[in-house]
C-alpha cells in the first residue's frame, strides 16, 4: 500500500520534496524507515502528515479506547528489568496476590462505571523461583500461577459482564488454547528484537523470560490458534533506532502470516527514582511522534495505540497517526506507572475532538476481530457477544 504524503510543499521544499513525493508511491521500505525515524527537526511535519493520512485512510475520524478495571493479579516475579517498580520479591512492601474476593471486588466496582476491560496483569511464573507463591498457590487450591489466572478470568467472566485481557508473560500453545476459552484477548509486549539488552546491566539483565526468540514463539503460537494479540515496542531502553524499526518488522512479519495481530502499542520508558535505570536519559517527544509515525506508515491497517499518561503533550500523538489511546481507567491506577495517572475521560474525549475526532468505547477486542472470535463456542465468545454492540464496540454508550 502506498503512503500518500499530504501538503509536503508547506513543509519542504526542492530535492527534499522529491524524495517525499518518491515514498509517497511505493509500500515503506526497511531503508526508508531507517531514514525517516531519524528525520531531522525539519522534515517531521511532514512525515507526521504523512501518518495522519494513513490513519485517516484505515479509520477515519474516530479514536477508540477502553474503559477498563487494571488487576495487578500478583507483582511477584522471577525477572528482574531494570526499568521496572510493579514487580517485588516475597516479603518486599508492596508485594502481593491478589484473592478471588479482591480480584471480584474490582471488576464490580469498574462494572458500575462502565468498564467493559478486566486487564489482568501479573509476573511471569514467580512460583518457579519463590517458595513463597508456591505456598499461596497451594493455600488458594490451584498448581501455577496461571491455573489461577485461568480461574480468576473465569470467575469474572461468569460473575461480572467485563471481559478478560490477560498479559501473563511467555506462553505454551496449551496455555494460550487455555487462557483463549476464558478471555477473547490476550496479550505480550515484545519491547525489542535487541538480546543485547540482556547482557549485564542492560536493562533485561537477569531477566531471561525477555529473550526475544521466545517471546515471538509465544507470539506465533497466538497467530497459529488465532487469538487477537497485543503486542509492542517499548523505546529508550538502550535500543537503536535500527531495534525500533526491526521490532515493528518483526511484528508485521508476524501479522502478515497470521493475522491475528489486533494492536501494536508504542510505549515510552520512563525514569523512577527507585529502579536500576534510574538515570538513563528518557526518549525525547520527538523520538516518540517518530517511532508512532513509523509504525503507522510500516503498517497502515494496524491498529497502533500509544498510553496518553506517559506522554506531554499526548493529544500531539493523534497527529502521528495512533487510532486508539489504549486502556482508561476510571477506578484503578496504572500499576505499571502509579506515577502517572490517567487523563479524566472528560479531558481525554475533549483532547480527542480538538483535533477532529470522535472518541468511541471499544472492548479489549478490536470489532474487526470478533466475528472470529465468535465461531467459537465457549464462555468468552458468549459474554463477547453480550457486550458487542452492532458495530462491535462496547454496548454501554454513556459519554466517555
Amino acid at each position: 500500500m502506498g503512503v500518500f504524503f499530504p501538503t509536503i510543499g508547506e513543509h519542504k521544499s526542492g530535492e527534499h520534496a522529491a524524495e517525499f513525493a518518491t515514498l509517497a508511491t511505493q509500500p515503506l521500505s526497511k531503508h526508508d524507515a531507517l531514514r525517516l525515524i531519524a528525520c531531522p527537526d525539519d522534515e517531521l511535519p511532514a512525515l507526521l502528515a504523512a501518518a495522519r493520512a494513513a490513519k485517516e485512510a484505515l479509520k477515519p475520524g474516530i479514536i477508540t479506547y477502553s474503559r477498563k478495571v487494571f488487576i495487578p493479579l500478583t507483582n511477584l516475579c522471577r525477572d528482574y528489568c531494570g526499568y521496572c517498580t510493579f514487580r517485588r520479591d516475597p516479603g518486599q512492601p508492596g508485594a502481593h496476590t491478589m484473592t478471588p474476593e479482591e480480584v471480584l471486588a474490582v471488576a464490580r466496582a469498574g462494572e458500575k462505571l462502565g468498564c467493559t476491560e478486566a486487564l489482568f496483569s501479573l509476573g511471569d511464573k514467580p512460583e518457579l523461583i519463590f517458595p513463597e507463591m508456591r505456598e499461596t498457590l497451594r493455600h488458594l487450591g490451584y498448581k501455577s500461577t496461571l491455573h489461577y489466572l485461568e480461574a480468576m478470568c473465569e470467575l469474572v467472566l461468569r460473575e461480572t459482564s467485563l471481559l478478560p485481557h490477560p498479559n501473563p508473560g511467555l506462553l505454551s500453545a496449551e496455555w494460550i488454547s487455555r487462557l483463549a476459552a476464558v478471555s477473547p484477548s490476550m496479550g505480550l509486549m515484545l519491547e525489542t528484537t535487541n538480546a543485547a539488552l540482556l547482557n549485564k546491566d542492560a536493562a533485561h539483565d537477569n531477566a531471561p523470560d525477555k529473550l526475544p526468540t521466545k517471546r515471538l514463539r509465544s507470539m506465533e503460537e497466538a497467530g497459529k490458534q488465532r487469538v487477537p494479540f497485543t503486542t509492542g515496542l517499548l523505546i529508550g531502553i538502550g535500543e537503536s533506532l535500527e531495534d525500533r524499526v526491526d521490532t515493528l518488522l518483526a511484528i508485521r512479519d508476524l501479522h502478515d502470516r497470521y493475522g491475528h495481530i489486533q494492536e501494536v502499542i508504542i510505549q515510552n520508558f520512563r525514569v523512577k527514582p527507585e529502579i536500576p535505570m534510574s538515570h538513563w536519559p528518557e526518549p525525547s517527544h520527538g523520538e516518540m511522534l517518530r517511532t508512532v509515525a513509523i509504525a503507522r506508515l510500516l503498517m497502515p491497517r494496524m491498529n497502533i495505540q500509544a498510553p496518553p499518561n506517559l506522554t506531554g503533550p499526548y493529544h500531539d500523538l493523534l497527529d502521528a497517526g495512533i487510532n486508539d489511546w489504549g486502556g482508561i481507567s476510571p477506578l484503578t491506577p496504572d500499576f505499571i506507572n502509579p506515577e502517572r495517572p490517567w487523563p479524566h475521560l472528560e479531558q481525554l474525549r475533549l483532547r480527542t475532538e480538538a483535533k477532529g475526532q470522535k472518541l468511541i468505547q471499544r472492548l479489549p477486542i478490536y470489532p474487526e476481530f470478533i466475528p472470529d472470535v465468535l465461531t467459537r463456542e465457549n464462555l468468552s465468545s458468549q459474554k463477547l457477544r453480550a457486550a458487542a454492540d452492532p458495530q462491535g464496540f462496547a454496548q454501554d454508550k454513556r459519554a466517555a
